[in-house]
This record gives C-alpha cells, sequence and structure tokens, in this order.
C-alpha cells in the first residue's frame, strides 16, 4: 500500500500549475524543469528535509541547493509553501526588478537560498562544499551523545550541469572523500536548449558515477511514481561512506501540451495550455496563484516538524555547553562569524633589515603563524602545495580515516588539479558557515576557475585565494604559465578584493584585511622571486590599499606600483634622484581597498602637482585610473631567468628611470598644471 494520499498527488498538481503561472505572469523563465520535478521536490521536502522556516539559519537544517538554477520557480513556490519569508505576491513578482524572486536564485537575497545559482555546474560543485563542511564540523565537535552536526545535502541537478566540467571535478573529488552526506537528485529529461540531448549528451551518467566512487539508484518514473522516489531517498541515506546520485527519469513540461519537447524548458506556456493543465489536474482553470488551504496544511505541519527539530537541537546544545565549554564556545563563536579574538597580533611584522623573501614564502609564515588560533581555517592547494607553501606543518589533511592518509577532522584539503571545481567547493564551505576557506594555485590558473571567483564575488562568499607565480617573475616556465591579464580581470570584478603586496608587511596587511572582510572575497597575488622589505612599509599603511613608499615634497615625478615592481620604482627613483630629479614612489597593494578610503587620504597619496607613471609587470589595462603614463607589458611573457625577462621587458630600475625622465620632460614642456587623475567629476 502507498505512503502517499489523494492530498500528495494534488500538491504536485498545484506546484505544477502554480509553475506555470509564475513563468506565464512573468512571460519569461523555465517552467518545464520544475513542472516535471515537482514530484521529487514534494516527496523530498514533505518526507525528509529538516528546515526551519522559521529561522532559515538554523545551523543544522539540512542544505538544499538546486544546481539547474533556471528551474528557480520550483523552489520559490516550495519555499513559499514552508512558509519562509516569500509571498504569494512574491511569486506573482518572479523576474521583476528589485522583487524577491530573479532569475536565478541568489543567495542573501532571498531567505532560505543556501548559494546563488545559474551558471551550470556550479551548485554541483557548491553541495560537495557543503558535504565537506558538515563531515568536518561533525568530526570536530560532535560527542557521544551531543550529536549536533548530522545535516545531508540535497542537490536537484541536470544535464547541463553534469555536461559542465566543473561538476566532473567536484564529482570525482567527493567520491574519493567518501562524503556519505550528499543525495544529489539528476532530472534526466533528456532536454537541453538546442532540443534531445541526443545531439551532445550520450554518456552512460550512471556508470560514469560509478567511477567516481559514488552509489548510483535510479528511478524510472519520477512523473507518478511516489514511493520509488521516496525508496531511492531512503536508501540514498542509509549509504554512509559513499555519495549518491539518483538517475531520475522525468517528462519535462509534464501536463503541458509541450511534454517531452525543448519548447517547455525555456519559454512560458500560451494561456490555453496553462488552461488545459488546470483542468487535467482538476484544478480551477480560471483561477491563477490557486493554492488550496489543504496544501498550506501540509507543509505547515512540515515547518511545525522543523522548528521542533531545532528546539530539541537548542537542548542538545545547551546540554554541550555544561560538558564541553571549550568546544562549545569555540564553535558557538565560529557559528556567529566571530574571529578569534587577538588574531591580529599574531600577525608578522618586518623592518628593512630583515631578510628578503617571496610573498608566497611570507604567506606561508602568516599561515604558520595564525593557523593555530584559526581552527576555522579550511585550506588547500590544487596540486600545488610544495609551489604555493600552503600547508602548515602541523596540520592534518582532510581524508577519509578509511584511506590511512588524514581523517575528517583535518584541515588541509588535497583538490588535485580541479581548479575550477576547487573554487566552486570552496564557496560551498563558506555558505556552510564556521568555516573560512583558503584555496592555492598559481595566479595564472585562477583563470580557469574564473566562474567559481565570480560567483564568489556576487554571493558575498569570504575565499581567499593564495595564488603565487604571479607575473614574469616565475621566469623559465613561460607565456603559458605567466598571468599578464589576470589581474585587470579581478581587479575589474565588483566585490572582489585582489591583493599584490610588495613585502612582508604588506602580505600581512593583505591577509588582516582579507580575514576581516567576511561578505567579500580576495585573491593574494604571490611572487616566486624575493622582495625586499620596504622602508615606509607598515601593516597599518598597506591595510588602506595604497600608500606613499618614498616621499618628496616639490615631486618632478610619482611612480606608483604594486608587488615585486615597488622595489623596481624605488631604484629608479633613486637612480632619478641622483641625475637632479624628485620621484616620490606609492605601493598599491589593492586598488579595491584604496578606493574605499576617503577622498581626502586618497588624493594625499596620488596628488596633484606632478606626473605619475604606473609600473607593473603586467598589462596595463586600469592603471589610467591612477597615473597619467603606464609602463608595462602590451604582450605576452617570455621564458628565462626571471632577471633576463624582466630586462627583456625593461622593468628595471634604469630603464624605468629613463622612462620616468620622459614623463617628466613631456609634462614640463606641455606645461599647465598637472592634476590628480583621481580628480573627476564623478
Amino acid at each position: 500500500m502507498s505512503r502517499f494520499t489523494q492530498q500528495d498527488h494534488l500538491a504536485i498538481a498545484t506546484i505544477r500549475a502554480l509553475a506555470a503561472d509564475v513563468v506565464g505572469k512573468a512571460n519569461s523563465g523555465h517552467p518545464g524543469a520544475p513542472m516535471g520535478m515537482a514530484p521529487v521536490a514534494h516527496v523530498l521536502f514533505t518526507r525528509f528535509f529538516n528546515t526551519n522556516p522559521k529561522n532559515s539559519k538554523w545551523y543544522n537544517r539540512d542544505r538544499f541547493v538546486l544546481s539547474n538554477g533556471h528551474a528557480c520557480a520550483l523552489q520559490y513556490i516550495i519555499l513559499h509553501l514552508l512558509g519562509f519569508k516569500l509571498s504569494l505576491d512574491d511569486l506573482k513578482a518572479f523576474r521583476q526588478i528589485d522583487s524577491l524572486t530573479p532569475g536565478h536564485p541568489e543567495y542573501r537575497h532571498t531567505d532560505g537560498i543556501e548559494v546563488t545559482t545559474g551558471p551550470l555546474g556550479q551548485g554541483f560543485a557548491n553541495g560537495v562544499g557543503f558535504g565537506i563542511a558538515q563531515a568536518h564540523m561533525a568530526a570536530v565537535y560532535n560527542k557521544e551523545g551531543h550529536e549536533l552536526v548530522n545535516n545531508y545535502t540535497y542537490v536537484f541537478t541536470g544535464d547541463g550541469c553534469l555536461m559542465e566540467g566543473v561538476a566532473s571535478e567536484a564529482a570525482s573529488l567527493a567520491g574519493h572523500l567518501q562524503l556519505g552526506n550528499l543525495i544529489y537528485i539528476y532530472d534526466d529529461n533528456h532536454i537541453s536548449i538546442d532540443g534531445d540531448t541526443n545531439v551532445a549528451f550520450t554518456e552512460n551518467v550512471e556508470q560514469r558515477f560509478l567511477s567516481y566512487g559514488w552509489q548510483v539508484l535510479h528511478v524510472d518514473n519520477g512523473d507518478s511514481d511516489l514511493d520509488a522516489i521516496y525508496n531511492a531517498i531512503e536508501e540514498a541515506r542509509k549509504e554512509k561512506n559513499k555519495p549518491t546520485i539518483i538517475r531520475l527519469r522525468t517528462t519535462i513540461g509534464f501536463g503541458s501540451k509541450q511534454q517531452g519537447t525543448h519548447g517547455v524548458h525555456g519559454a512560458p506556456l500560451k494561456a490555453d495550455d496553462i488552461q488545459q493543465l488546470k483542468a487535467k489536474f482538476n484544478l480551477p482553470a480560471d483561477q491563477s496563484f490557486y493554492v488550496p488551504q489543504e496544501i498550506y496544511d501540509i507543509y505547515n505541519s512540515v515547518a511545525a516538524r522543523g522548528a521542533k527539530l531545532e528546539q530539541s537541537w537548542n537542548q542538545v546544545l545547551a546540554s554541550y555547553a555544561q560538558k564541553f565549554p571549550k568546544e562549545y564556545a569555540e564553535l558557538t563563536r565560529r557559528i556567529s562569524g566571530k574571529l578569534p579574538e587577538n588574531w591580529e597580533q599574531l600577525l608578522p611584522v618586518y623592518k628593512p633589515s630583515d631578510a628578503a623573501q617571496a610573498s608566497r614564502k611570507l604567506s606561508e609564515i602568516v599561515l604558520t603563524a595564525i593557523t593555530p588560533a584559526f581552527p576555522d581555517f579550511i585550506g588547500g592547494s590544487a596540486d600545488l602545495t610544495g609551489s604555493n607553501l600552503t600547508r602548515v606543518k602541523t596540520v592534518e589533511d582532510f581524508q577519509p580515516p578509511s584511506t590511512g592518509l588524514g581523517s575528517y577532522k583535518g584541515t588541509y584539503v588535497r583538490y588535485g588539479v580541479r581548479e575550477h571545481g576547487m573554487g566552486a567547493i570552496a564557496n560551498g564551505l563558506s555558505a556552510y558557515g564556521g568555516i573560512i576557506p583558503f584555496v592555492a594555485t598559481f595566479l595564472n590558473f585562477v583563470s580557469y576557475a574564473a566562474g567559481a571567483v565570480r560567483l564568489s564575488a556576487l554571493s558575498g562568499h569570504q575565499v581567499i585565494w593564495v595564488a603565487t607565480h604571479d607575473s614574469i617573475g616565475l621566469g623559465e616556465d613561460g607565456p603559458t604559465h605567466q598571468p599578464i591579464e589576470t589581474a585587470a580581470h579581478f581587479r575589474a570584478t565588483p566585490n572582489l578584493d585582489f591583493w599584490r603586496p610588495a613585502d612582508g608587511n604588506e602580505t600581512s596587511a593583505a591577509y588582516l584585511v582579507a580575514l576581516k572582510s567576511n561578505t567579500t572575497p580576495s585573491i593574494l597575488s604571490l611572487s616566486r622571486q624575493n622582495l625586499p622589505n620596504l622602508e615606509n612599509s607598515t601593516i597599518e599603511h598597506a591595510s588602506k590599499g595604497g600608500y606613499v613608499v618614498y616621499e618628496e615634497q616639490n615631486e618632478d615625478l610619482t611612480i606608483v606600483s604594486s608587488g615585486s615592481e615597488v622595489s623596481i620604482a624605488l631604484e629608479a627613483a633613486q637612480k632619478l634622484q641622483s641625475e637632479g630629479f624628485k620621484a616620490r614612489v606609492v605601493s598599491l597593494p589593492c586598488w579595491s581597498v584604496f578606493d574605499a578610503q576617503p577622498a581626502e587620504y586618497r588624493l594625499s597619496v596620488l596628488r596633484s602637482g606632478a606626473p605619475i607613471l604606473s609600473v607593473e609587470a603586467l598589462s596595463t589595462l586600469g592603471w589610467q585610473k591612477y597615473s597619467h603614463e603606464q609602463f608595462g607589458l602590451f604582450g605576452w611573457g617570455a621564458s628565462g631567468p626571471y632577471k633576463k625577462v624582466y630586462e627583456k621587458f625593461g622593468i628595471t630600475g634604469p630603464n624605468i628611470a629613463e622612462i620616468g625622465k620622459k614623463v617628466i620632460n613631456f609634462y614640463k614642456q606641455k606645461g599647465g598644471e598637472v592634476i590628480s587623475p583621481l580628480v573627476k567629476a564623478i
């Protein structure tokens, strides 16, 4: 006998009709997947999912990710029915300006949305981040009789997500890590934008995931076999040592005249189609956004169940506080997002007399100093640990205990050569709460992860990228590895701090600001070659994003630079001084942080009165905002010892001095007042 009643079928019909209405009223959107996945959504959220809509941030809630984010009408409908802060009027405002129901789910914007999805495959990888976070927090904080962290992560995914490489990277790692807390439901409807998937996607998905080390289940009738859906999810929850993917065969746009075709994928149903759909499901054909009270009652009972679960959890937490006060204090601090007390005092401070070191090494020194005070830190590298210098010797690797390579208590993740997956997984780690993730690769290969970095910035995920080998200074590996355009790309990205520190204090400052920026991701662009410590460099100065390294009054020129070129700019200034010219030098390690300073301060650093020349061993794009003249690279790099590469492109103290003289002479001959490029009308 089925565990489901006619009420369940009415609820599913209501969800399908609402999906048609939501998209139809907006005259924009994707009704097909929500209509096809209505049965599995109803079964999951009414029978299995633990959440409290009155407190959407309850820490031990189950996490849900809609990786096929174009199907967001379905997620919004479920959130509304459950009683999250999403009204029927919000559903009617789907895809409208400033509504709570945008065209794809947005984290921090709509109550109950865990991550921003839309670019396909990203949500799939975010889910793996949730799985790692849950396994780690459970291993560290759960005690016998006090199981505070035991949630599941459920992910809806589709053909498009599985075609994207980022999903493959994440799935491979999840299988290796044996994340039994992950349950993915694959909407196998055989339709993508171009039509039937047989035009491009004919692989055996089940065999693929078996090879990744996943448990693979399937439901052949996802349109109406609710018991089969229930049994598959129940079976998935029993598997503790493997992630599970359930291949769910559905009919896209079920109930529409166009069901099973790509015509219902990304376009609203016609009015007569919506009417016949409702009539077919015994709903009032003349009513839009119709929800029977009995359906609200079903979902209200689910919400009430979640509230009770949180109440019970709070009781366990109170008992935990009595028995394990140290762990309780640490866990609750982490959940609140507060940083450890006085951690800033652990940051290394340098004098000019201290030895020159590569900023990647300076980064390692920071990590070594602060990691013992930061259980929040979950770090890792894309198979470049020895080059990125990101693994502190005292930490343990995050690995399944059965491998003998570490444990789930470990805080260092071996991501393998999976930069894009790593970045998207880190977004999930950040969104889970209680964790500050850092990830590492060469700066050039952060470009491989650009999709994930963009979503970090858009969503406000605090992910720190340790991006070493940041310029032509990496030398012999040549143009394939030397980032030329990468800084310009990421400096142009809103809500992303791109740091290029010039010495030890600037490196400490980069970490200081990155760790305090809890809704902004950061990229720390770090050198392979040694950098001397600067005279006027302090953590306080560098924390402003830009400051004067070498001051002169009545100057003939200001040279502004970042990273490894600041010391070259200082050498050029000394050469100019020996020839009777006065040159100031400004270090600008982080444009976005500098831009946030008061105008008076910024204009004191990049002041009017003399021309400003920027120097950087990267593309000059963007430096026009801070300088009158720009010197850098206008093409790709070259392979060879790094000093020879710098010489080849003229980025040396003597040559910059020659360039500086040309700039000085040009502006003197030109005449007139030289106004700071920061002085603008808007």
